[in-house]
């Protein structure tokens, strides 16, 4: 068969969210699959020192900060953050809106003070899988810092997470013209969240500049992802799949479903695809 390019997300595909590392039969079925010829690049909101941790199981490429920087075989291939303009407006629309923030450096990642409390007082909210992801990422294993610690470093995207809709108004008429928001699926408390992208990248966009790098097609392209800021990849690549942990929107155009990440999903697929 073809040499394939396959792109992972990492928390809720590769690995349960915000943890660093994944089972072992995905581990597995990576190895099995570049000792095939395929080549594994992980995709991932997470900035540049995030993916650090899960780098150390192997593979051949990175895409950080949901596409804002591309490294393949320790050569940087695309890095866009921030203008200093643009990260201030961003932060000062979003304080002003009163909305949590947190933002993606190149190596740190920094929280909005009484974020961790306000995760706290609604654990109650199972339906918003976001939630959940991120009181185990800002207490456990990713060292997301504090905003009061944020020293100006370039930032890449952020991630919101609003006590309803109507506090989002403000940012997306300010930022409409130079952003994208992706909002996940609004829980039962109404809690929305989600992520700020610039319009000048995004998984999908990162994928197809891979590909153009590597001269390789889209039909020799799949994906893995689960959430919606997935959807760009999953529509980029030839095969695009959603874990069975996915956000509801997303198993919706997946052109297949996969058994969860703690249900050893990736090898499953793997399996299934003839990748191994």
């Amino acid at each position: 068969m073809e040499r394939k390019l396959i792109f992972l997300d990492i928390d809720g595909t590769l690995t349960e969210p915000g943890k660093n590392v994944p089972p072992p039969s995905a581990v597995d079925a990576v190895r099995q699959a570049r000792e095939k010829g395929h080549k594994v690049v992980l995709c991932s909101g997470r900035n540049y020192g995030m993916l650090f941790p899960v780098l150390q199981f192997g593979f051949d490429g990175l895409v950080a900060s949901a596409g804002g920087y591309i490294e393949y075989n320790g050569q940087v291939i695309y890095d866009c953050p921030m203008t200093p303009e643009q990260q201030a407006r961003v932060l000062d629309v979003f304080k002003e809106s009163g909305i949590y923030r947190t933002i993606g450096g190149r190596n740190h990642s920094y929280t909005d003070e009484g974020f961790k409390e306000f995760l706290a007082e609604n654990t109650q909210s199972k339906a918003n899988s976001e939630l959940l992801r991120w009181r185990i990422q800002i207490e456990n294993e990713l060292d997301i810092r504090p905003m009061s610690e944020y020293d100006g470093e370039p930032i890449y995207g952020m991630a919101f997470m609003s006590r309803g809709a109507e506090r989002l108004k403000k940012p997306m008429q300010v930022l409409q013209e130079e952003f994208d928001f992706c909002i996940q699926d609004e829980d039962t408390c109404g809690i929305v969240n989600g992520e700020l992208s610039s319009k000048a990248f995004d998984k999908g966009h990162a994928v197809k500049r891979l590909c153009e790098f590597l001269e390789i097609s889209k039909e020799d392209t799949i994906a893995f992802g689960d959430s919606m800021n997935d959807l760009e990849m999953l529509q980029a690549v030839g095969v695009g799949i959603c874990m069975a942990n996915g956000s509801p929107s997303l198993l919706k155009i997946a052109d297949m479903v996969c058994p969860a990440v703690t249900e050893d999903g990736l090898y499953f697929a793997f399996e299934k695809l003839k990748l191994l």
